[in-house]
């Protein structure tokens, strides 16, 4: 890491600040919406679903726009909106629709900024060094999740106005900084035609990203509103800050190892360790929550990198478009698990049953891999063989 380059570490450091700002506000809001604003679960899970598809899904728009105009001014305008978004909570607070507006609003800056911001960070980056710079970008990020969390608990339900009016004002900070960054070159603009970002996407890790996502979406979505009434608030953000802080820590140890291991062992690994860890939480017991936390981190320590490694290395795409794929199937399964997760909690939970969703979640770790594993292999053999005959 001594050899990071200052805007390389000012990109980190940014990437810290604007997860612990999100972060400090966004996995409470199954719970602000639904116990402050009165909506019912279904409307929640409709809601976190479409927002997350945004989020996500939004990427490749945002890969689209950074091919036109610049990672950098991408970037700017991206912590335009969020800025935006997140002071619109404000009003959110007393007003249904203005939080549901405020949260696609932030949402639409989240998927305009991360294309742009990962691809921006490897600008000049030898292929070799990648795994190192993918997971510190990824450790800054997940070092704000997990702090996030813990330091908006004692507010985020007694004094969301004054927590919501700070995080505005922490991305403006952010935005100011972002505006004096050197836009690059035209060497090092993306390469590829912003209305075919579409295009030369890898299927295998785009399928594996979608349901990587889906199944953490469960997680993030839904621990909140299972875990609050069993244990304190403030110990459910201590599990959200240690599975990140997981993360932040064991990613770059791992990095290197990660990025030399074969995918199919990857993913292996690390559905094993969601299916152990969202079946722990089943158990609904203080040290089950946090063990379940820690063990679907150890999964996603593997996933979330490896599937970005192999996408960049199947793809002969720019960086910026590579990424915005891969936050489109993101998206998919993010949207997914928000639909099924809405109605599948709700249900669950109104039959005084709501740890076996979580047994339910932990039985699709199992199934669903090698189902789409089988699947997309049938479909390459079918592919080969017609392109044969």
């Amino acid at each position: 890491m001594a050899s990071f380059t200052n805007r390389q570490w000012f990109l980190l450091v940014s990437s810290f600040f604007i997860a612990l700002g999100g972060f400090a506000v966004l996995p409470y809001m199954s719970v602000v919406l639904h116990q402050r604003l009165g909506l019912n679960l279904g409307i929640v899970g409709v809601v976190l679903a479409v927002a997350s598809l945004v989020q996500f899904a939004g990427a490749i728009v945002g890969a689209a726009v950074a091919e036109r105009i610049g990672l950098q001014r991408t970037m700017v305008l991206a912590l335009v909106i969020r800025t935006a978004g997140f002071a619109g909570f404000v009003v959110g607070l007393r007003w249904p629709v203005a939080a549901v507006a405020a949260l696609v609003l932030t949402s639409c800056g989240a998927a305009l900024y991360l294309p742009a911001n990962k691809a921006y960070l490897l600008l000049g980056v030898e292929e070799d060094r990648r795994p190192l710079l993918v997971s510190a970008g990824n450790s800054a990020i997940n070092g704000g999740i997990a702090l996030g969390p813990v330091a908006a608990a004692p507010f985020v339900l007694d004094d969301s106005a004054a927590l919501l009016a700070t995080v505005a004002a922490l991305f403006a900070v952010v935005t100011i900084g972002h505006a004096l960054l050197p836009a690059e070159r035209g060497a090092e603009r993306p390469a590829g035609r912003p209305d075919r970002v579409l295009a030369g996407i890898p299927l295998l890790p785009f399928a594996i990203t979608a349901l990587t996502l889906y199944l953490h979406m469960f997680f993030y979505n839904y621990l909140a509103v299972y875990a609050v009434p069993r244990v304190s608030t403030v110990f459910y953000a201590i599990a959200l800050m240690l599975h990140s802080l997981g993360l932040v820590v064991l990613q770059p140890l791992l990095a290197g190892r990660i990025g030399r291991l074969p995918y199919s062992r990857a993913m292996l690994i690390g559905f094993a360790a969601m299916a152990t860890g969202t079946a722990a939480l089943a158990l609904g017991g203080a040290a089950a929550i946090l063990a379940g936390a820690l063990a679907i981190c150890l999964g996603e320590v593997v996933l979330f990198l490896k599937n970005d490694l192999e996408s960049l290395a199947r793809s002969g795409r720019s960086s910026a478009v590579v990424f915005g794929q891969q936050r489109l199937a993101a998206g998919i399964g993010a949207f997914a698990s928000g639909i099924i997760g809405g109605l599948g909690y709700g249900a669950f939970d109104g039959a005084g049953n709501a740890h076996l969703f979580w047994l339910a979640v932990a039985t699709q770790c199992v199934l669903l891999p090698p189902l789409l594993f089988i699947v997309l292999r049938r479909r390459e053999n079918s592919e080969e063989s017609h392109g044969s005959g």
